[in-house]
């Protein structure tokens, strides 16, 4: 029997909402053409919808969003009444984080995390929150006994993960913009495989969570992913103004292309020996000559990494498992019960034990891998690289039911151009570019000094100016 494509999925519709990006539909409410009423109603029409065609909702919040959405003085901030969900791995007082384990219990959260209250001051109205997979360890959101969470670009495809929920509501049309987190790629991947702007700011670059805090090296980074380069701009400006860290300069607020023109590192072949496969490696090199048509210099780097980092990273990844399965009562509900993790988070504990020895040796090459990369850095204004090594898989290619040893592999296979830019804590984007036949977006990173979201945005603008990135609506 022949396989039938399924058709794209989009809930985009003549509402209140229409195709608008954030920035836009924060103004019409400012104008008061829409009212934040109307617009968190259609939001929330759109959520169900898409919720039974993609399940990226894992807890929705539509009852106290319409009672926000009444008090909304759009005057006072600036996304006032833009609808939004926040992704499960973080706490909004009420709602219960559930870390896409079956492990943790769904007890309403007692606080709203630091990095949720930092958003949410810009005037998003919460309708939820948004899936992951188990912990955020995956690079596909996919559970061993639940339905996936679906791209809405070809429903029996990957999502990408961890912060996949945010990724597939936003690409459909259900929310303009919504929470991710990143710490190995998780705002980066989903962006890349629903064609969405994925920017993972610097270390410290916003306020940090506890849990962010308590880890040797610091890989996480909280953010947004969007359908337009202003959106991930002016969400950036304005968390800015609400916290700045003195050590990093001021990224302002970026509204178009740079005048500079750039020198732009070129790695088309991840550290660890996969190789990139053609229609990756094309769009990467479409994008060189369409930066260098542009003015800008392009030229191939080796990637600025130490041999050892695809092992240590591996390795720190498993520290994570291994900690959550040994404290997991501690860090995240007294009642978490270790025997319900997944396959996936068992096999990075197990692997883990067998090579703790060699962790000390691994944490003190990452924390170092931030002097390489600056040292590296020193000739170029940043790195043009994929984002993943292979297109989006099929659903089930990364299903955390794979037998442990086969998935790890598939997923180096997969996910290793990404997890540089966590352990050295350097900025880096995620655009579109590109289309495979079976109607999935393709996309390609950038990463820049320390610091520098400022050139990122503007390479950003750049491309969405003179290719335009793809869109359901």
């Amino acid at each position: 029997m022949d396989y039938k494509q399924p058709a794209p999925f989009h809930c985009f519709q003549d509402d209140a909402l229409g195709s608008s990006d954030a920035t836009e539909l924060a103004e019409r409410i400012r104008r008061g053409d829409v009212s934040a009423v109307e617009v968190a109603e259609a939001a929330i029409a759109r959520s169900r919808q898409a919720q039974a065609a993609l399940n990226g909702v894992a807890t929705d919040n539509y009852e106290q969003a319409l009672k926000h959405a009444a008090t909304v003085d759009a005057s006072k901030t600036p996304f006032a009444g833009v609808p939004t969900f926040i992704k499960d791995n973080v706490d909004v007082k009420g709602l219960p984080s559930g870390h896409g384990s079956e492990a943790v219990p769904l007890n309403p959260a007692k606080a709203t995390s630091p990095f949720v209250e930092q958003m949410l001051a810009q005037g998003y109205i919460c309708l939820g929150k948004s899936t992951l997979p188990e912990f955020g360890f995956n690079a596909s959101t996919e559970f061993a006994n639940a339905e996936p969470t679906r791209n809405p670009w070809n429903l029996d495809y990957s999502c990408g993960a961890s912060s996949g929920g945010s990724a597939a509501m936003v690409a459909a049309g259900a929310v303009p913009i919504a929470h991710a987190n990143d710490g190995g790629g998780s705002i980066r991947i989903p962006a890349a495989c629903c064609g969405l702007v994925g920017l993972k700011p610097t270390r410290g670059r916003v306020v940090l969570n506890e849990a962010a805090k308590s880890l040797p090296v610091d890989i996480v980074s909280d953010g947004v992913v969007t359908r337009s380069v202003r959106d991930s701009a002016g969400f950036l400006a304005h968390a800015e103004q609400y916290f700045y860290n003195q050590r990093l300069p001021k990224v302002g607020h970026v509204q178009g292309p740079g005048e500079k023109r750039l020198r732009i590192g070129l790695a088309l072949d991840s550290i660890n020996g996969h190789p990139t496969d053609e229609d990756t490696r094309k769009t990467v090199e479409e994008t060189a000559r369409l930066l260098e048509k542009a003015g800008h210099t392009v030229e191939l780097m080796a990637v600025p990494v130490a041999d050892s980092f695809p092992d240590d990273f591996a390795l720190y990844w498993g520290m994570l498992a291994l900690g959550m399965k040994l404290k997991g009562h501690k860090i995240l509900d007294p009642d978490f019960d270790k025997r319900k993790v997944n396959g996936l988070t068992n096999g990075l504990n197990s692997r883990t034990r067998k090579q703790i020895w060699k962790l000390p040796g691994a944490i003190w090459r990452l924390k170092r891998s931030w002097h390489d990369y600056a040292r590296a850095m020193a000739d170029y204004d940043a790195v043009l690289t994929p984002v993943l090594a292979h297109t989006t898989p099929l659903l089930g290619h990364l299903s955390p039911a794979v037998p442990f040893d086969t998935l790890f592999e598939r997923l180096a296979q997969y996910s290793n151009f990404t997890p540089l830019a966590n352990a050295t804590g350097a900025p880096a984007i995620s655009v579109p570019m590109g289309m495979t036949d079976n109607n999935l977006p393709i996309s390609v990173q950038f990463m820049a000094k320390h610091g520098d979201e400022h050139t990122l945005l503007e390479l950003a603008y750049t491309l969405e100016a003179e290719h335009g990135f793809p869109s359901l609506g």
